[in-house]
């Protein structure tokens, strides 16, 4: 029964409207014309998705809250979320339209063998930015997570070098993950990333009463304070929740969650893998994701700021550190954070992998040698980024305020802009054109701000 309604959702797939009469024929499209009739559930390309989106950047959102106050902040993470589901919906529109399944396709559709050059290489520095500053954050963070669960005195432990570890959660459990031939298999991992996400949120929340305001100060904290003679009293804490700030750090809030929700990279992946997989699906998928995900970043950002007010750190759960030292529930939080960014490097990495063999070996059937190769060869990269570049945040900077915006703003709007069939006036074209223009503005204004930030350094 199921093939028989494959076969005509097919034969039907070829005209330009879909068999609306039934409402659970849902919208076909041309994946089902490729034979996928069988793949990942939903909720595990929720999860698969969610992963994609969260990461370590959670822990800035209280301090962009910080700096635009309250409902600026939860204006803006609107604005973006809304804006990042909407460049899916471009995305997901141009492979019903064309038949094609991956961003470097589309690049090609729009701009030729160019447009398909630039997209890989694009997703390429992209993923492996991002999975050397995931790695890097590994190999700090890591180390004195197990001390402060250890409790010992020892110095010289081999658990104390971040390069060990490092190295040995690659192997362990980056390597076996980031060989899995199908990103669906993910599903598992992204859902304990997930998980591990939201329990951050459900601490931020619980600790919010556990640290008075004004801020204690406790005795380390005040002899380094008084030493430097840079702390405020804490008579003289502001306490006082801001619902608009302007200021120049206000500037950081929408590259910092643009590129939160950035996810596009995975999109077409785990489109290409759902089970029955058709737009409307699919696009259900990224609402889904992008709803909880901003539901977890505006509860943690929230109840982050109303903790430490304008005190709050760049870094949320250093505040934590400086006023509970060696808490258990803060101490598990951070190992739980750096397990979730652990567990988002492979997913990172099946892009990566993807448009390299794109670019290499173009579009042939699937062989596990240079499946492993390039797996190798791309996670030794990232590895050897991790470890010898010393300032690893700041090289992919800039890097990544391009590249990001470009994938999550400016290429969905410019292929659908080259692509589509609709007329120039129409609303799809419109919006796609304000998705450009947006993305050019976040790209040149992140990029600047970089920019002036390491001027003011040197």
């Amino acid at each position: 029964m199921n093939k028989i309604t494959v076969n005509s959702s097919i034969q039907a797939g070829s005209g330009d409207q879909p068999d609306r009469g039934d409402e659970d024929d849902e919208e076909t499209t041309p994946l089902l014309a490729q034979g996928v009739s069988r793949g990942a559930s939903f909720a595990s390309s929720v999860f698969n998705l969610m992963n994609a989106i969260m990461g370590s950047g959670i822990l800035g959102l209280a301090y962009a809250m910080a700096n635009t106050g309250i409902v600026g902040f939860s204006v803006l993470l609107l604005l973006v979320s809304g804006l990042a589901s909407y460049s899916i919906h471009l995305l997901l529109t141009l492979c019903d339209q064309t038949g094609l399944n991956s961003y470097e396709a589309l690049g090609e559709k729009a701009f030729n063998r160019a447009g398909k050059v630039l997209v890989a290489c694009t997703i390429v520095i992209q993923n492996i930015g991002a999975m050397a500053s995931y790695m890097f954050i590994l190999k700090s963070e890591l180390p004195a997570t197990i001390r402060s669960f250890v409790r010992t005195e020892a110095s010289g432990v081999w658990y104390e070098d971040g390069v060990i570890l490092l190295i040995l959660v690659t192997v362990c459990v980056v390597l076996p993950l980031a060989l899995l031939p199908k990103i669906g298999f993910l599903g598992y991992t992204s859902s304990l990333s997930f998980f591990f996400m939201l329990f951050f949120a459900v601490v931020v929340v619980v600790k919010k009463w556990s640290i008075p305001c004004p801020l204690p100060l406790n005795s380390t904290l005040s002899l380094v304070m008084t030493t430097q003679q840079t702390f405020s009293n804490s008579s003289s804490s502001n306490c006082t929740a801001q619902l608009f700030v302007f200021s120049s750090k206000s500037a950081y809030a929408i590259p910092t969650m643009a590129f939160s929700f950035l996810c596009h990279t995975a999109i077409l992946p785990i489109y290409c893998e759902l089970h029955r997989p058709t737009k409307q699906r699919m696009q259900n998928v990224a609402n889904v994701s992008i709803s909880l995900s901003f539901l977890v970043y505006l509860v943690s950002a929230l109840f982050g700021y109303l903790t430490f007010y304008a005190q709050v750190d760049s870094e949320l759960l250093l505040g934590y550190d400086a006023y509970l030292p060696r808490d258990v529930l803060v101490t598990t939080v951070r190992l739980l954070i750096l397990l979730a960014v652990l567990l988002t490097v492979p997913l990172i990495h099946f892009p990566a992998r993807k448009a390299v063999l794109m670019l290499f070996w173009g579009e042939r059937r699937f062989s596990w040698l240079s499946h492993c190769l390039s797996t190798f060869l791309l996670l030794l990269l990232v590895v050897l980024l991790a470890v010898y570049v010393p300032d690893i945040r700041n090289v992919f900077g800039v890097v990544g305020s391009t590249t990001s915006t470009c994938l999550l703003f400016v290429y969905p709007g410019l292929f659908y802009l080259r692509i589509s069939f609709d007329d120039v006036r129409s609303c799809g074209s419109v919006g796609a054109g304000a998705l450009v223009v947006f993305g050019v503005f976040v790209g040149l204004l992140s990029l600047c701000i970089i920019v002036l930030s390491w001027a003011q350094m040197s």
